[in-house]
């Protein structure tokens, strides 16, 4: 099953991040909870989790993308 992915609320009044880097490459395996993208707010760098366990198929945004809460970012083929 394909599942795709959107930027979670991060915290209550941060709506925007930017992308930092891609922590699971495409065709990476990834378990539930591992590291998926890093952003960064207006204050810290966060780690966004995978929400299931799969392989990576594809980014749907890239490094240095601004991008909001609820946007699609990745596509993962779920285990």
């Amino acid at each position: 099953m394909r599942v795709t992915v959107k930027l979670p609320r991060l915290a209550d009044t941060v709506d925007e991040v930017v992308v930092v880097e891609w922590a699971a490459a495409v065709g990476a395996a990834v378990a539930e909870g591992d590291p998926l993208v890093r952003v960064e707010t207006d204050k810290t760098v966060v780690d966004v989790p995978s929400p299931v366990a799969g392989v990576v198929s594809e980014h749907l945004v890239k490094a240095d993308d601004e991008v909001t809460t609820g946007t699609p970012i990745a596509v993962i083929r779920a285990a």
